[in-house]
């Protein structure tokens, strides 16, 4: 029996999110410290087979408002219905032929939930990438991240950008640029240019995750859209803003310029700080790590900062100060060992 099992990486929002979804530019970086696993192998039925997330039995009632509170509402089985709709569709619509035997496939992620880390998209992504291979299909890497964007906005509803689902398919430090200037297509989806960055030395990076509280992606997107679509000023500058950073953080990475990029990491907080209002949990993340001496910003929506630190002096002393407000500090892994 032929077994594909494609892996998709977390990621963290270096510089200039959330400008992805207005045409703005950000850098990204794999997180390969946590992964989705997708498995898809020949079956009699089409059968999507529920994961540990996809929980439906529950302790007590109290369980289940823990667990709704923590993990949101849906589990993974949504995104692979929705992947495996639109597949069928984007198949039809370039008049691919596909066969007809049907499979069953399943998903496993160890990616922290609701915390900005993109777990919903490397769910979609990886079982792309199975549906791909299983069908002898050839979608270009360009237009995969967008594919998988449709899948959560026009399928489910969930707001986001092309950032995340951007470096998840090309992976490692990837720099992109949004500007309607750089838009193309190719079967019908929109893509624009991205730059994976080839660097001589891994700036310092820590990433902080928060350990019991979360907050979906569409809670903090929803709201920012629609100040954005009314024109409101403030939030139009700060995209700009925001696009800009990246920009300048782009040219720091490639000379290796530490202490520049953790001043424009910072900024970029600052900028959402000042045009949103943010939970206090989330400020305090990122005003301890600023006591310990390390820059820092969201890493996605919340409930994760990513920033540079000096020496492992610093780091430790993160892990001590972070672990004090219920955060968990890593070393994120970007390159394949």
């Amino acid at each position: 029996m032929e077994i594909i099992r494609k892996r998709i990486f977390a990621r963290a929002g270096l510089l200039g999110n959330p400008s992805d979804g207005y045409n703005g530019k950000t850098i990204s970086v794999s997180v390969r410290n946590f992964w989705t696993d997708v498995v898809l192998y020949e079956w009699d039925n089409v059968e999507i087979v529920l994961a540990q997330n996809d929980r439906a039995a529950f302790r007590s009632i109290q369980d289940l408002a823990s667990d709704v509170q923590l993990h949101g509402y849906y589990g993974g089985i949504r995104l692979i219905k929705a992947t495996i709709k639109r597949f069928v569709e984007y198949c039809r619509a370039q008049a691919l032929t596909l066969h007809k035997r049907n499979f069953s496939i399943r998903y496993e992620t160890n990616i922290p939930r609701q915390v900005g880390l993109a777990g919903s998209s490397s769910i979609i992504i990886a079982t792309l990438r199975c549906l791909l291979e299983y069908y002898g299909i050839d979608m270009p890497l360009e237009i995969q991240p967008t594919f998988a964007l449709s899948v959560e906005l026009e399928e489910l509803g969930i707001g986001g950008g092309l950032q995340d689902r951007v470096i998840q398919c090309y992976e490692n430090f990837v720099y992109m640029d949004f500007d309607r200037s750089q838009e193309r297509h190719i079967n019908g989806l929109v893509h624009y240019t991205y730059e994976p960055l080839q660097l001589s030395d891994q700036p310092p990076l820590y990433l902080a995750i928060h350990t019991a509280l979360s907050e979906p992606t569409e809670v903090f997107h929803n709201d920012l859209r629609g100040r954005f679509l009314r024109g409101d000023e403030v939030i139009v500058n700060a995209i700009g803003h925001f696009a800009a950073l990246a920009a300048e953080g782009c040219d720091a990475l490639i000379k290796g310029d530490v202490a520049r990029l953790g001043e424009l990491i910072d900024e970029n907080f600052d900028t959402r700080c000042a045009v949103c209002r943010l939970p206090d949990w989330q400020i305090q993340m990122v005003e301890t790590a600023r006591k310990c001496g390390a820059s820092a910003k969201f890493a996605g929506s919340g409930g994760s900062i990513i920033g540079t630190y000096e020496g492992k002096a610093m780091l430790e002393q993160l892990r001590t100060e972070m672990s004090r407000i219920g955060s968990r500090v890593i070393k994120p892994r970007i390159y394949d060992d």
